[in-house]
């Protein structure tokens, strides 16, 4: 497996944070480096210096979700889509969702704790406000899993917003984070919340498969498969396994592919495979250059009925 499973609104207000640290726009620095245990066991993200396209209005009210995931010696973000109930806002359901539910794959986890309130609320075309209580923070992260922990609630926030259509994506999405209705909270004990933040660069995985998502049941014949790589015009190795008789995996298909270059679909890739039912493992990296192994793996399960 590419990646290790890991043990483990009132007002209007807005954020931004760099690597290893979240400095805000027009804010102080994160206060508190050293952290009595360190969670992310990992380096910093060895990816190109750009974040994950906002996501496009769709129509399900599945909730785009962004989780914490392990590729090699670095730590991303990775996104799922979930059915959540309908009785808050897109913003709001999305976060709850985060901070309460687990990922369907595995391999990935998040840090936040089910909090006894949270809000959200939109300013303008370009603000997004979230209200959340301190019982969120209860978990001891280092710096390095603390800033990934709020870039992981800024992508899912801006990601629910746009995909529902509730902000301009055509401009840069900010998010304020207040707790219990105030801008001075020290987040894990390490960031400081209150300024406005921006998705941070390099935080996205670089290679992530998008559909089918973890263990889904899809009817057999032709299967297409999307995903999507930071690189566009990246040549990426995929290789399908077909699981045996006691919980064996065996080779079953391989290929290369090409990260999409047009506007609007850059870095996205495809694959129509036409299965036999079964249980599958498929696994995408980046292609090592120069007889270089390949790199930035992402895993997904899912079976053919």
């Amino acid at each position: 497996m590419g990646r290790l499973r890991p043990a483990v609104l009132a007002g209007m207000l807005v954020l931004v944070p760099v690597l290893a640290g979240c400095t805000a726009e027009g804010g102080p620095s994160p206060a508190g480096t050293t952290a009595s245990i360190p969670a992310s066991g990992g380096t910093m993200p060895d990816a190109p210096s750009t974040s994950a396209p906002l996501e496009t209005t769709q129509s399900s009210n599945k909730a785009p979700v962004y989780w914490i995931g392990r590729s090699g010696t670095s730590i991303f973000l990775y996104r799922e889509f979930r059915d959540v109930p309908e009785q808050d806002n897109p913003v709001t359901r999305a976060l709850r969702a985060m901070m309460s539910e687990k990922p369907l794959d595995p391999d990935f986890f998040t840090p936040w704790q089910n909090p006894g309130k949270l809000a959200t609320s939109i300013s303008g075309k370009d603000v997004i406000t979230v209200d959340v209580s301190a019982d969120a923070f209860n978990s001891n992260l280092d710096a390095d899993m603390a800033a990934r922990a709020i870039q992981q609630l800024i992508y899912t926030a801006t990601a629910a917003a746009a995909s529902s259509g509730l902000i301009d994506t055509g401009q840069q999405i900010r998010v304020r984070i207040l707790v219990d209705g105030h801008t001075d909270y020290v987040a894990f004990g390490k960031i400081q919340l209150g300024a406005l933040m921006t998705r941070a660069a390099g935080l996205v995985a670089p290679v992530w498969i998008i559909d089918p998502q973890e263990n889904v049941e899809v009817p057999g014949g032709s299967v297409k498969i999307t995903g999507r790589s930071t690189s566009p015009g990246a040549k990426l190795h995929w290789q399908l396994l077909r699981a045996g008789d006691g919980g064996s995996k065996a080779p079953f298909l391989n290929g290369e592919t090409t990260a999409g270059t047009e506007q609007g679909q850059a870095g996205v890739f495809t694959l129509a495979l036409n299965l036999p039912p079964g249980d599958y493992e498929l696994r995408v990296a980046q292609a090592g250059s120069s007889g270089e192994p390949d790199k930035n793996e992402d895993t997904r399960s899912f079976k053919v009925r």
